[in-house]
């Protein structure tokens, strides 16, 4: 049956496209857990060693990081609608490409590919939301679908990797990813409205496109191999060095171009700027206890990779709870400042109990007790940060502030996950040197990787208090004006 558009009421139109976009970051979302539990058959198929083992995961983040900047900008430029659907047949190709792989490097390259496609859609996403809902009461309910299934996604990429590779093959880790690309393509094209953009006439910010790239690519891939090679190694400092000095020179480049990739204004956004680095904190708690809950879970209390996916479930249930509109109601009452603070206190909270869990911990009440604070803790916080974020950021320039926001969470971390993957491996070498067992071991090293990522949670939510101490008011959630040519004129004059 064809759609058509015109025949679909605009307001009803919006709420469809909501959907539809969605769809994309679910695809995006999956991808990120899902291939972790496949690793082992993957391995055992494609004949990977263990070091090249990580670069299926690690070629996707290095892609996606690199890329979600120019994803941005690009869309502001050319058309938001343009770049999330390339994005989207991007991914959706490699996707068809990852799942036939027959060797490794096939796999790897697939995998570069998939990073890219989801750095072109992951980059506009955002922008899309805020100006397609710009009343403030529409935009907190879209914010809500999209917060459910940006967090949510996560667990049941656990789940449902687990499922396809025990009762399928690990190829359809992959392929699951071609019916919802096809359908996002399809309905996105005839639903998603587009904005004309401000088009290319000041010329293309190249120069600023291939640094800000390959300053993100040395950082990320200094960051996702500290651990093999050690943080303190003449390969980690070399490349980190690289990135930072590239990155200067890109800061250097932007204050000077009429038509930047980053116009320095954006980065003048305290809301913008100070919400980005709390979601990072955020992020850093929430990649840590998938990553390693799901490594003490099979690890140590010796569950399968289903009953793994299983017992994130709380997690996941508290937050659609949350999500399908009691977070946007309470913010509207509160304003989202007042949601943010204890949200992220019961965060760290879950995050303090996981650091007791030891071998003898039952799933009832401690563990279980745990992910459920830990899933209210991140529906009361997730969006209001995303609203915060986006709240003083002119249309224009949405795509590009989307972009800083994305990359900030990312590059950031990244950067926690893998210093609490080494810190955690190095604390269980310790212990088995001293003679504790592999199991008590292992259990201690997950106990200071929790603690540590509490601590990082508590620093996000010190810059919220320091740093966002005038946000959760009308301001924060004022409606977001169209551009008009002339206002992008005059803001680029300034």
């Amino acid at each position: 049956m064809k759609i058509h558009s015109s025949a679909i009421r605009p307001d009803r139109r919006r709420w469809i496209a909501l959907i539809v976009i969605c769809l994309g970051q679910l695809m995006i979302v999956l991808d990120s857990t899902i291939v972790n539990v496949a690793l082992p058959s993957i391995q055992r198929d494609l004949h990977f060693s263990q070091a090249n083992l990580t670069w299926v995961v690690n070629g996707y983040l290095i892609a996606y990081g690199s890329f979600l900047l120019i994803g941005g900008r690009a869309g502001d430029l050319i058309g938001r609608r343009k770049v999330f659907l390339a994005g989207v047949l991007v991914f959706t190709m490699a996707s068809v490409l990852s799942g036939l792989a027959q060797d490794s490097a096939t796999l790897i390259g697939a995998r570069f590919l998939q990073g890219l496609g989801g750095a072109l859609s992951a980059g506009v996403i955002l922008a899309l939301i805020v100006t397609g809902f710009p009343q403030p009461s529409e935009r907190a309910q879209a914010m809500s679908v999209f917060t459910f299934v940006l967090a949510g996604g996560g667990s049941l990429g656990l789940l449902a990797g687990g499922m396809l590779t025990q009762m399928i093959s690990w190829h359809w880790i992959f392929f699951i990813n071609v019916p919802i690309g096809v359908g996002t393509l399809l309905l996105g094209w005839r639903l998603i409205e587009e904005n004309e953009g401000i088009g290319l006439s000041h010329g293309v910010d190249v120069a600023g496109s291939i640094l800000v790239s390959a300053a993100v690519m040395l950082g990320v891939y200094a960051i996702v191999t500290a651990a093999d090679q050690g943080w303190g190694s003449d390969h980690t400092i070399g490349f980190g060095a690289a990135a930072i000095l590239l990155l200067i020179a890109f800061f250097w480049l932007e204050a000077r171009l009429e038509n930047p990739i980053l116009p320095p204004r954006i980065l003048r956004l305290r809301s913008l700027t100070g919400a980005s680095a709390a979601r990072a904190m955020l992020a850093t708690g929430m990649f840590t206890t998938f990553f390693l809950g799901a490594l003490y879970l099979q690890n140590v209390k010796g569950y399968g990779a289903v009953g793994t996916g299983l017992a994130f479930l709380p997690t996941t249930l508290a937050l659609a709870v949350l999500s399908l509109g009691i977070t946007a109601r309470l913010m509207r009452t509160f304003g989202p400042r007042a949601l943010l603070i204890p949200g992220l206190v019961l965060i760290t909270s879950a995050l303090v109990l996981l650091s007791t869990a030891d071998q003898h911990a039952a799933y009832f009440p401690g563990i279980f007790g745990a992910y459920l604070l830990f899933g209210i803790g991140a529906g009361m916080s997730f969006m209001p940060l995303m609203t915060i974020m986006m709240a003083d950021v002119p249309a224009a320039d949405a795509g590009v502030a989307s972009g800083v926001a994305n990359v900030t969470m990312q590059v950031g971390a990244a950067f926690g996950l893998a210093a609490l993957g080494t810190i955690a491996t190095d604390h269980s070498r310790t212990l088995i040197a001293q003679g504790n067992s592999i199991v008590s071991a292992l259990t201690g090293g997950y106990q200071l990787g929790f603690a540590i990522a509490a601590a990082c949670v508590a620093t996000g939510l010190l810059i919220v208090v320091v740093v966002l101490r005038s946000a959760g008011g009308m301001r924060s959630q004022r409606p977001i004006a169209r551009p008009e040519p002339e206002s992008e004129e005059a803001s680029e004059a300034a």
